[in-house]
């Protein structure tokens, strides 16, 4: 591109009206890298509602030349739409799970890299600047351990892993900077409003050879919503709270029964509050990142890397649980 596109807002075409898709076209809407040309849906009711208000027009089906695209549709379109888009050169991010099927993420990606064109995953907790100042605290992890909770959802289609536990499995493989050793894994299927066979609780633990464990809880049958994070080492224990964007160090320094009975217990511990820096939607810090890829600013190579690794694992943890009801 030339400088004057460069500095040009991208155009963006937003596929899907729904609720994923009405945030990312406030976003896109908003920001002074992005402008929403048009919202595609073929419910003309909830897509030109979404389109006018954001000053976009509305189409069924993407008939508009653009600079770039979002896929917010449900799931099982996102690979038509992705390679679709690819195809025409068109750089493009994919809402999580980029497919519930691995082999279908395998080839998105792959396409991508045949026509060396961008293409991103909306695996939003990389952007949560709480959690990025969590990571640049911690030095050497010895237990992490992430509870990923909601209220049951019923637009929701997917198993709770690959709508949440795969946030946490990616958080995992960037504190570790790598696969695991060894996987273990439980899941319970018990909402009656869920699709046959889609997990509802994943209870998972990631296991590494140097000793890191990593403990994954992501349910969708909580009744409040819940997203902590603890990272422990051996003198210190990081706390985040990712909904609050609150974030506390602790340093264990005694502890003593009180009195001479026995029937207390006092506890002394150093508490650190670090300032979080940056506090921006991670929304907007996603959008940040695509446009730079968009525009070759970035390595494309470098970030088609870390789309499959996440899905990899999750496809795995289910292998397991699977084989693990299988043989109870």
């Amino acid at each position: 591109m030339g400088s004057d596109v460069r500095r040009a807002p991208l155009r963006f075409a937003l596929i899907g009206a729904g609720w994923m898709g009405a945030l990312h076209a406030r976003v896109l809407s908003q920001h002074p890298s992005s402008a929403l040309a048009v919202v595609v849906d073929p419910d003309e009711g909830a897509g030109r509602a979404l389109a006018e208000a954001h000053d976009a027009t509305w189409a069924p089906d993407l008939d508009v030349e653009i600079d770039a695209a979002v896929v917010a549709s449900p799931t099982e379109t996102h690979v038509a739409w992705a390679e679709r888009l690819l195809a025409a050169g068109v750089p493009t991010l994919v809402e999580k799970p980029v497919s519930t099927c691995l082999e279908e993420t395998r080839a998105v990606v792959a396409m991508a890299e045949r026509h060396d064109v961008p293409v991103m995953c909306g695996l939003l907790e990389r952007f949560n600047p709480v959690v990025a100042t969590a990571l640049e605290i911690v030095d050497a992890p010895v237990h992490v351990s992430v509870v990923r909770h909601s209220p049951y959802v019923e637009r929701i289609r997917t198993g709770v892993a690959l709508d949440l536990l795969i946030h946490d499995v990616d958080l995992a493989l960037r504190i570790a900077g790598r696969r695991p050793d060894g996987i273990m894994a439980h899941v319970a299927c018990v909402h009656p409003k869920s699709e046959p066979g889609a997990e509802d609780v994943a209870e998972v633990t990631l296991s590494y050879d140097e000793g890191l464990l990593v403990s994954l809880s992501a349910s969708r049958l909580s009744q409040r919503k819940v997203r902590s994070l603890w990272i422990a080492e051996l003198d210190r224990m990081v706390e985040v709270d990712m909904l609050r964007h609150d974030i506390t160090v602790y340093r264990h320094v005694g502890n003593a029964m009180i009195g001479d009975d026995g029937r207390g217990y006092r506890q002394q511990t150093i508490m650190d509050i670090p300032v979080v820096a940056n506090v921006r939607e991670p929304l907007a810090v996603q959008l940040d990142r695509f446009v730079a890829l968009a525009r070759g600013e970035l390595d494309a190579a470098a970030e088609r890397a870390t789309i499959v690794p996440p899905h990899e694992v999750v496809a795995e943890a289910l292998r397991i649980a699977a084989a693990g009801r299988q043989g109870s």
